[in-house]
């Protein structure tokens, strides 16, 4: 089992600069992929980016490419999303997951655990 916690979120300005953490729980954080979500008011939950276990291999979606970075620290058992040039439509709960294998995936069926979610409001 291993259980998610994110924080950092809160209310920024377009422009600004925001980084989420994730703690997890669990022995085998190192085996994992890690992989950021989000959900906007009336919409799916979409890909933000994936970091495999090692770290080695990062993946982003288009809409995040280039201000968005995932990384990982395996001995604090923690991924971060450090978001840079925030837009309005950024706005959404951020979700972290694992997925019990190394390598990174955008597809968010192939992740077992979630966190609970954190606000992100980007406000003009």
């Amino acid at each position: 089992q291993v259980q998610l916690v994110e924080a950092g979120g809160r209310l920024v300005q377009a422009g600004g600069s925001l980084r989420l953490s994730c703690a997890a729980s669990g022995r085998s954080f190192s085996s994992y992929a890690m992989g950021w979500f989000r959900q906007a008011p009336g919409k799916e939950r979409e890909f933000g980016a994936s970091i495999s276990s090692s770290g080695g291999t990062t993946y982003y979606a288009d809409s995040v490419k280039g201000r968005f970075t995932i990384s990982r620290d395996n001995a604090k058992n923690t991924v971060y999303l450090q978001m840079n040039s925030l837009k309005l439509e950024d706005t959404a709960v951020y979700y972290c997951a694992a997925r019990t294998r190394r390598s990174v995936s955008s597809n968010r069926y192939e992740y077992a655990y979630w966190g609970q979610g954190t606000q992100v409001t980007v406000s003009s």
